[in-house]
């Protein structure tokens, strides 16, 4: 397993436009300084009125397929 911390902020209005395709992946850059992008759905659990935002832990498997996402 390989695990990715990576903070985000990224407000309600600009998270609707990722979402309704506008940009349907998000890009973070984690705190090792990795790239890492993510489908826009995959942060919608974590969506609130002020938008999406906090410290984060991405879990993949060895071929960096998605396993889990949460919010730390």
């Amino acid at each position: 397993m390989n695990q990715y911390y990576f903070n985000l902020n990224i407000s309600y209005q600009s998270f609707l436009q990722h979402y309704s395709g506008a940009a349907s992946n998000v890009v973070v850059s984690t705190s090792t300084g990795m790239r890492i992008q993510l489908p826009a759905a995959r942060f919608r659990p974590f969506l609130t009125q002020i938008g999406v935002k906090g410290q984060f832990r991405l879990i993949t498997d060895q071929n960096n397929k998605f396993i889990k996402l949460e919010r730390l």
